[in-house]
């Protein structure tokens, strides 16, 4: 006769052990993931990290997003925005709370670039900056005149030859500048500020020929925005082609559709002026 022996009871794990188990199965079988919902209780912390929690009709789930990946939002996010998060699922062992580490946020049905624009307009209108009765009027006949673009664009080259052509005696200072590309709107501030400083200036030109959303983003930051609202001189603003329209058109003191027209807008042409005597 065979007597059975007691199975043992296998060892009960730790809390910590379960948690190191859940938190490994997610890892292992979900990885990254794209998840659509909308934005609730958000908190945009001092650290430069955000929380939140992503809903639909049916469940939630908390999100953060540290901020080395926020730094990289061009738009703001906001209670009640559907959005598209990627990220990773993991188990936040501290509270056993499962969690959606988010790397890159995207709004539904709009670009993330064309509601950062939106965004930044309805705010610098809110604060009267695009208001006629705080711009300033050109000089009419400037002696000095600066410019504010790429060295080798076209739209240097276009502004160059409608200034010699209808002043030739006009001087012309031009502070080269990227327009496009990271680091690009710091480069156009410092511009900005460095023509102020110059001698005898009487008006300056800021602006970059034609190109994309993506290409013209320069001149729809908040920094370069405020750069020409700070500056003592008055500022034509000539960013791409007729359709085109950046945040810079609206808060410079006058816009001009294309860099050849802002050419034209700012000094009269001598020989009319002489005809006129």
């Amino acid at each position: 006769m065979v007597v059975a022996r007691p199975r043992r009871a296998p060892a009960p794990l730790s809390v910590t052990q379960l948690t190191a188990l859940v938190r490994g199965a997610l890892n292992s079988e979900i990885g990254s993931v794209l998840v659509a919902g909308e934005i609730s209780n958000l908190k945009a912390a001092s650290s430069g990290h955000i929380y939140f929690t992503l809903k639909d009709d049916r469940s939630q789930l908390r999100c953060a997003m540290f901020r080395s990946a926020a730094q990289t939002l061009v738009f703001r996010p906001a209670d009640g925005q559907e959005v598209i998060v990627r990220g990773r699922v993991d188990l936040y062992p501290d509270r056993g709370d499962l969690q959606l580490y988010v790397d890159a946020l995207e709004p539904q049905g709009r670009g993330a670039l064309q509601l950062a624009y939106e965004q930044l307009k309805a705010r610098l209108s809110a604060e009267g900056l695009f208001d006629d009765r705080r711009k300033r009027a050109l000089p009419y006949f400037p002696a000095r005149v600066g410019v504010v673009t790429a060295l080798n664009g076209a739209a240097l080259h276009d502004i160059l030859v409608i200034l010699r052509s209808r002043c030739p005696a006009l001087h012309v200072v031009v502070r080269p500048v990227r327009v496009q590309g990271v680091g690009s709107a710091a480069e156009i501030c410092q511009a900005i500020a460095d023509l102020n400083a110059y001698p005898d200036l009487e008006v300056l030109i800021v602006g970059r020929g034609g190109g994309s959303l993506e290409d013209l983003w320069s001149f729809n930051e908040e920094s370069v925005a405020r750069a020409i609202v700070a500056s003592r001189l008055p500022i034509v603003s000539a960013v791409g082609h007729e359709v085109d329209f950046t945040i810079a058109d609206f808060v410079a003191d006058r816009r001009a559709p294309t860099p050849t027209a802002a050419a034209e807008m700012v000094v009269p042409r001598v020989a009319d002026l002489r005809a006129l005597v």
